[in-house]
C-alpha cells in the first residue's frame, strides 16, 4: 500500500486506499483528478477533468490558453507525492511540474513553472481545478466576500452572474463568479458546505499575494452554450499570476483542498488553524469593544455644501448619538476643502475651533444644539480658556462620555492638490500598464445634474510602498492625536488595489500583486507608531480582510451585511477579535430586520443617515428601534460588546426558522434569537451545562427557554454555567 493512499491509475475503484481520511488519484496518461473524497468509498468530489489551464502573451496576442491537451505529462509517485511532469506544451518551451501531497489532513498542491521561450510571459496559472464538480444534493456555495455569504445553488448563481458584464467576456464559453483575494473576498478561501460535510478550497499563502478564487460553470464538452440552462458543469480552484517571462522560474504550493465532516464552522477551523501561524491581533482598547457603533457624519461636502457646523458635534450631532446609545463619531468632511477634496491637503485654517468642538463633544459639555440652516456664520468658540495641545485634550477628558473617530482617505491623490501639482503624482502614484497614471472619478451629486455626471473630481491612486506616501500617513496620524480625538481612521486601505502599480523595466508590462501585503505593512506601521506614543488611541480603516483587520482596532465595512445571501458570521466566528460595522442603513426602510441582524451577528452599527449628509433624528423607525437595541447590549456588554463571537456552539434551538447565535465571555453565554420569516414562531433553547440567568427582549414572550416571536421581534437569553 503507498504511503498515504496515494495511487496513480485510469480508474479510481481499483486504488488502494487507507479507510478513512483524504484520497484521491490522477490518471496515469493524462494527469487527470478522478478521485477526491474522504476514504475510497466516500462521496468523490472529482469529475475526472484537468488540474490546470495556463494563459500567455506573445507581442502580436494576449491571453492565448493552453490545457492538458495541449501536452503529453509524465505522472509519477515518488514516495508519498504524485508528480505531473510536462517537458513542453503547445509546442512552446513551457515546462510544468504539478505536485499533490497529503499534508496534516490536507489535500496540497505544489506548482512550478519554467518559461524558455523567447518572447512571451506566461501571464496566468489556474490550479488547482476540481472540474465537473460532482456536489452531493443540498450543498451551497460558502464565501468570504464581505466576510461570508451563502448562495444555496451553486450551480445556478454562478450560471446567472450579473448579464451587464457579460458583454465584455466570452459568456458562451463560461460564466464566472468575480471573487478576490483579499478584495471582495475578506479571507482565502471558499467552501461547498452540507449540513455534515463539505470540501474546503484554501489558499494559505502567507506571501498575501491577489489570488481569484476560480468559480466557473460550463456547458457540455463539443457545445457552446446559449442559454442559461446549458452551463451545468461546476468548475472550482485557484487562479494565480507567475508573470513568467523568458527565463523565469515561478512556484507556489499554498493551494489545498479539504473534503471535511461537520458543518460550516469547519471550514473556520481549518483556516484559522492556519491563520495563526502569521496572523497576530493586539488587544483593541476597551473603549472599542464597547462602541456599539459610529454616527458617520460628513460636516462639508466635496461640492462645497456645508451639512454640519463645528458646533453641532458637541450639540445636535451629540445629542442624536445619545438617543440611539452610541456615543462615537466617524468625522468625514471636517476640513476646508470639503469631503473627497483636496487629498491630501487637508486644510485647516480655524484648527482651534476644531480641536475645541472635539473636547467639547468628548466630554459631553451641554451645548445647545444648533439647526446647521441657520448657523452658517463664524464659528464661536466652544469652550474657554487657552489653548491645549491634543494630548492635554485627551487628558482632561481622561474618561471621556463621546469618542470621536477622524477620518483621512488613505490613498486618494486630488489632481488639484499642490501635493500632486509639485509633484507627489509622479513620485508615488500607481502607474497603469503605459506608465500612465491611474485615475479615479469620484461623482457625488448635489440637487441637479452637473456635478454628478460632467464635473466629478479626479483623484491618482497611491502606491503604499512608497516612503514618502507612508510618511503622510503618519503625520495623519500625530495631527488626530493633536486635534484630541481618539482614533484616526484611514478610508480605503483594508483591501488590495483595484488599480496596481504596473513594472515597465522588462520586455512586458507587469501588474503589482502585492498591494494587499503593502497596505497591511503600512498598518502595522501606523499601528505601531500610534500604540508607541498611547496604547488607547485607536485605528480603523474600510475594507474587511484578514490581513489588514489584524493591524486595526475597528473596520468599517465597505457593502452590504443583511442581504438574503450575507453571512458574515464566517468572518465572525474565524476572527472574533476584529470589530467591524454594518452598513447602508441608511433611512427608514427595513430596519427592524437589518438592525436586529447587526446585533445577532455581533457587528457594529455605521449610522449613516441619507448617505452622512442626515442625523438619526431625521428616521424616528430607525432611531426608535436602534435606541431598543442598544439598551440591551448596554445591559449585557461583556458578552454583547466583548464578549467572544460563537456563532451556533454551545447551545441548540428546536425551531430551524429562527435564527440564533451565541456569545461567550468566561462561563457566561448569551444566545440572540431573531424571526424574519412571515409568521409567528415558537423555539426552545437547549444549553447543555448551562443554566437560564437573565433576558431581554423586544416584542415576543420568553418563558424559561422557550421563545415565541414574530416576525422582526428578536430575544437575547442570558446563561452561567
Amino acid at each position: 500500500m503507498l504511503p498515504l493512499a496515494l495511487a496513480c491509475g485510469p480508474k479510481p475503484e481499483k486504488q488502494v486506499s487507507e479507510p478513512s481520511g483524504i484520497h484521491f488519484s490522477v490518471d496515469e496518461t493524462t494527469g487527470n483528478l478522478t478521485f477526491l473524497g474522504l476514504g475510497a468509498g466516500g462521496h468523490n468530489y472529482a469529475g475526472s477533468s484537468g488540474l490546470w489551464r495556463m494563459y500567455y502573451n506573445t507581442p502580436e496576442q494576449k491571453e492565448i490558453e493552453i490545457t492538458p491537451l495541449d501536452g503529453t505529462p509524465e505522472v509519477s509517485v515518488a514516495g508519498d507525492t504524485v508528480h505531473i511532469d510536462y517537458s513542453t506544451l503547445a509546442g512552446k518551451a513551457f515546462e510544468l511540474h504539478l505536485t499533490l501531497w497529503k499534508e496534516e489532513g490536507q489535500l496540497r498542491f505544489g506548482a512550478t513553472v519554467k518559461n524558455n521561450e523567447p518572447h512571451t510571459i506566461i501571464r496566468e496559472l489556474q490550479y488547482p481545478l476540481v472540474g465537473k464538480l460532482q456536489l452531493p444534493e443540498g450543498y451551497r456555495l460558502l464565501t468570504t466576500h464581505t466576510g461570508g455569504q451563502i448562495h444555496e445553488n451553486p450551480v445556478w448563481k454562478i450560471s446567472n452572474v450579473d448579464t451587464r458584464a457579460l458583454y465584455m467576456t466570452p459568456a458562451q464559453k463560461f460564466r464566472q463568479m468575480d471573487l478576490q483575494y483579499p478584495r471582495n473576498a475578506a479571507a482565502n478561501c471558499f467552501a461547498f458546505i452540507g449540513d455534515e460535510d463539505g470540501l474546503y478550497f484554501g489558499s494559505h499563502d502567507t506571501s498575501l499575494q491577489q489570488t481569484w478564487h476560480g468559480l466557473r460553470t460550463y456547458p457540455d464538452e463539443g457545445t457552446i452554450g446559449h442559454v442559461t440552462e446549458d452551463f451545468k458543469n461546476l468548475e472550482a480552484g485557484f487562479y494565480r499570476y507567475p508573470n513568467a517571462m523568458c527565463g523565469d522560474t515561478w512556484s507556489n504550493d499554498a493551494s489545498v483542498v479539504v473534503p471535511y465532516t461537520g458543518d460550516w464552522t469547519e471550514t473556520s477551523r481549518i483556516y484559522r488553524k492556519w491563520a495563526d501561524t502569521w496572523w497576530h491581533h493586539a488587544p483593541v482598547p476597551k473603549w472599542v469593544q464597547d462602541m456599539t457603533g459610529w454616527q458617520r457624519v460628513i460636516f462639508k461636502h466635496q461640492y462645497g455644501e456645508v451639512l454640519r457646523t463645528y458646533e453641532d458635534l458637541p450639540g445636535r450631532i451629540a445629542a442624536a448619538g445619545e438617543s440611539v446609545g452610541c456615543n462615537a463619531v466617524l468625522a468625514f468632511g471636517w476640513w476646508d476643502e470639503g469631503m473627497d477634496n483636496g487629498y491630501p491637503n487637508y486644510t485647516l485654517k480655524d484648527e482651534a475651533s476644531w480641536k475645541e468642538a472635539i473636547a467639547a463633544y468628548r466630554a459631553g459639555s451641554a451645548v445647545p444644539p444648533r439647526c446647521f440652516a441657520t448657523n452658517r456664520g463664524p464659528r464661536k468658540s466652544l469652550i474657554s480658556g487657552v489653548a491645549l495641545s491634543g494630548q492635554m485634550l485627551r487628558d482632561s477628558t481622561a474618561c471621556p462620555k463621546n469618542r470621536l473617530l477622524l477620518y483621512f482617505n488613505g490613498r486618494l491623490i486630488d489632481v488639484e492638490s499642490n501635493f500632486y501639482k509639485s509633484g507627489g503624482g509622479s513620485r508615488v502614484a500607481n502607474k497603469d500598464n503605459t506608465g500612465r497614471e491611474f485615475t479615479e472619478h469620484y461623482k457625488f451629486t448635489g440637487e441637479g445634474t452637473t456635478l454628478g455626471y460632467y464635473d466629478s473630481r479626479t483623484f491618482v491612486i497611491a502606491n503604499m510602498s512608497k516612503r514618502e506616501w507612508r510618511d503622510q500617513l503618519l503625520k495623519w496620524a500625530d495631527r488626530a492625536m493633536e486635534y484630541g480625538a481618539d482614533a484616526v481612521f484611514y478610508d480605503q486601505l483594508g483591501v488590495a488595489e483595484e488599480f496596481p502599480d504596473w513594472d515597465l523595466s522588462r520586455e512586458y508590462p507587469v501588474q503589482d500583486i502585492f498591494t494587499g501585503r503593502y497596505k497591511a505593512e503600512a498598518l502595522k506601521e501606523i499601528r505601531d507608531h500610534i500604540k508607541a506614543k498611547d496604547p488607547e488611541f485607536g485605528l480603523g480603516t474600510e475594507w474587511l480582510s484578514d490581513c489588514t483587520s489584524q493591524f486595526c482596532d475597528f473596520v468599517h465595512i465597505v457593502e452590504f451585511t443583511a442581504l438574503p445571501e450575507s453571512f458574515p458570521e464566517w468572518f465572525r466566528y474565524t476572527f472574533p477579535e476584529v470589530v467591524w460595522s454594518d452598513r447602508c442603513v441608511r433611512d427608514d426602510n427595513d430596519v427592524p430586520r437589518r438592525v436586529n441582524n447587526t446585533l445577532l451577528k455581533g457587528l457594529r452599527n455605521d449610522i449613516e443617515v441619507f448617505r452622512c449628509r442626515g442625523l438619526i433624528d431625521e428616521t424616528p423607525v430607525y432611531q426608535a428601534h436602534l435606541a431598543k437595541v442598544n439598551e440591551i447590549r448596554h445591559a449585557f456588554p461583556e458578552l454583547l460588546l466583548e464578549g467572544r463571537y460563537t456563532a451556533t456552539d454551545g447551545f441548540t434551538c428546536s425551531e430551524k426558522a429562527l435564527t440564533a447565535r451565541s456569545f461567550t465571555a468566561g462561563d457566561r453565554m448569551a444566545v440572540v434569537v431573531t424571526n424574519t420569516g412571515d409568521k409567528m414562531k415558537i423555539g426552545k433553547i437547549t444549553a447543555p451545562g448551562y443554566k437560564l440567568t437573565g433576558s431581554r427582549s423586544i416584542g415576543g414572550k420568553i418563558e424559561s427557554n422557550t421563545i415565541t416571536l414574530d416576525t422582526n421581534e428578536i430575544a437575547v437569553l442570558v446563561y452561567s454555567r
